[in-house]
């Protein structure tokens, strides 16, 4: 059976920044061997870019629903897309 590689792209809403969320969502990310993009939006909102196989893609979703301790997540909005392959890592967009 072939493994189904999907791309979510997640827009995070609530005390999401200045805790450490985007190096929570980079440390979980490349433990799970996902490529993609991680970043702080003007708005407050923390933006993820993740791809990679369906089932760690949908792990990490999990994980950045509760996010790291000194967060609180409010808001977690997730779009399924297809895979551009245009990531070759994982990394925290400055």
């Amino acid at each position: 059976m072939a493994k189904e590689y999907i791309r979510a792209e997640i827009i995070v809403t609530g005390l999401v920044q200045g805790v450490g969320f985007r190096y929570f969502v980079y440390s979980q990310a490349t433990a799970l061997g996902l490529k993609g993009i991680t970043k702080n939006l003007f708005t407050g909102e923390v933006f993820t870019i993740a791809e990679g196989e369906k089932a760690k893609v949908e792990e990490l979703c999990k994980k950045i629903r509760i996010g790291p301790s000194h967060a609180h997540v409010r808001g977690f909005n997730v779009h399924r897309k297809e895979v551009t392959n245009e990531f070759s890592t994982f990394e925290i967009d400055y």
